[in-house]
């Protein structure tokens, strides 16, 4: 017998698409020979685990050992740019019950943030910002700060920007977008931390085929339940068979000064288009 979970989901989004690629790399390492799918509107994960379900996993997530790396250079500072930078964080190692390191953004046309954020402190604030209770988590926005430290209380808890993997911000982040540079003003603005922290696991196995233009990329939406090595062959387009329509999006650079990316709202590929 198998337990369902089902995740309201736009495949539009890529945030979300790869997000919904984590919450099964997660569920089949948390409840061994787990797969899904995607249906119309929802992201399908079966278990024969009798406990699964959405809290327990997005709980695990969330309280799940995350060995704290060296926090120099910790900034928020979006000015520097990636371009140029060879620098590259250190994985950040996901602990038990997952056992999972993430090192992806070795692909720069996949990053998203600048050289001079920690990428680990943002990841640490998302993750920790997900509330395991909420049925709709990837559209369950908020202003995102560090969590609180109880060594140092009172101190004053850091806001945090996100990865811009969510296309809802990705799409609007440029200054034309808005009529004023955000940046200038330290403003924050809310942020989906379960698309965020979810999406930077899904792409360490899932990744999009990359297409002959720059940064632009192509993603599958399978219908039939998979496990996730199956799955992620399946989310690039190299398994027949599974259905499922083809979308594609550009990582866009958000700046006039090309120094910073966010995935923008995907389309549909239609028949006869060009992937």
């Amino acid at each position: 017998m198998s337990h369902t979970i089902r995740i309201p989901v736009d495949v539009t989004n890529p945030g979300q698409f790869f997000a919904c690629c984590g919450l099964l790399e997660l569920a089949a390492r948390l409840w061994r020979g787990s797969t899904a799918a995607f249906e119309p509107g929802v992201f399908v994960v079966d278990s024969s685990d009798l406990h699964a379900t959405l809290h327990r996993l997005l709980e695990s997530f969330t309280s799940a050992e995350l060995p704290t790396g060296d926090e120099a250079g910790s900034s928020d500072d979006e000015r520097n740019g990636d371009e140029t930078d060879d620098e590259l964080p250190s994985p950040i190692s996901l602990g038990e019950p997952f056992h999972l390191s993430l090192d992806w953004w070795a692909d720069k046309a996949l990053k998203t943030w600048a050289g001079s954020m920690n990428a680990e402190l943002i990841f640490k604030a998302m993750r920790m910002a997900i509330d395991p209770n909420h049925a709709d988590p990837l559209n369950d926005l908020r202003v995102v700060t560090d969590p609180a430290d109880s060594s140092k209380p009172g101190q004053k808890q850091e806001k945090r920007e996100p990865f811009y993997f969510d296309s809802r911000r990705g799409g609007n982040a440029k200054s034309l977008d808005v009529g004023f540079a955000p940046d200038a003003f330290s403003m924050t603005s809310a942020a989906c931390p379960a698309v965020e922290a979810l999406c930077m696991v899904g792409l360490q196995r899932f990744r999009p085929m990359p297409t002959d233009q720059p940064r632009v990329f192509v993603y599958r939406a399978w219908t039939v339940p998979l496990p996730p090595c199956a799955a992620a062959a399946a989310a690039c387009g190299l398994l027949p068979g599974v259905g499922g329509d083809l979308y594609r999006f550009e990582n866009a650079f958000r700046t006039g000064k090309r120094m910073l990316k966010g995935f923008l709202p995907a389309t549909r590929i239609t028949k006869g288009d060009t992937p």
